[in-house]
């Protein structure tokens, strides 16, 4: 098998981590070779946070670079933009369609850019935009939104359903293991109109 190139990026406290976690568990089940790198820019405050996942049978580095990400699951549209020319032409951009101002727009300094999404499907990309609130909200909490993602980028990989399920189990606490996997199903299962 070639080497396979997905990347998840999003801000600061967005669940990015847990998604990149989750990510790991399922590939490294299978037996691939995976290589991961976290790229945190001020990631505390709201500020980029990209994941780097390589897997294959060997991988060399886990560094994606542009124009080689099969793969981009984004957990903002700004973020799908700032990082949609890492995505191969043939790729697949998952986004999550909620706006989240960064400082810039809080601040008064800038205006959110309209059209974002539009911009991105006329490059002709791939493209699975889904608003993973109402979904997290339906599954039991608004925090499980990185899991709803995970579950839409999921159906876009080889990996059976069971394999993401077993990589649930495998990396949340107890406590919120129901709600999870209800919120990964969600998102798997999430068609686009």
């Amino acid at each position: 098998m070639s080497v396979k190139s997905i990347m998840i990026v999003g801000v600061g406290g967005q669940g990015t981590l847990l998604a990149s976690r989750l990510l790991g568990s399922a590939l490294l089940s299978q037996g691939y070779d995976v290589k991961v790198s976290e790229v945190h820019g001020m990631s505390q405050r709201g500020g980029a946070v990209v994941t780097y996942v390589k897997y294959g049978e060997n991988v060399a580095s886990p560094v994606v670079r542009q124009g080689e990400a099969d793969i981009i699951l984004a957990f903002e549209l700004l973020e799908a933009a700032r990082w949609f020319d890492f995505l191969k032409p043939e790729g697949k951009l998952v986004v999550n369609t909620r706006q989240i101002d960064p400082m810039p727009v809080v601040s008064g300094s800038a205006v959110y850019p309209e059209g974002v999404l539009k911009t991105l499907r006329a490059a002709g990309a791939a493209i699975t935009a889904i608003d993973a609130l109402p979904l997290a909200e339906q599954a039991g909490s608004e925090k499980a939104v990185n899991v709803v993602l995970i579950g839409a980028m999921a159906s876009q990989t080889d990996l059976p359903v069971e394999v993401w399920q077993a990589a649930i189990k495998a990396t949340v606490p107890p406590k919120f293991l129901e709600m999870n996997l209800k919120a990964f199903e969600l998102g798997f299962n999430y068609k686009q109109s």
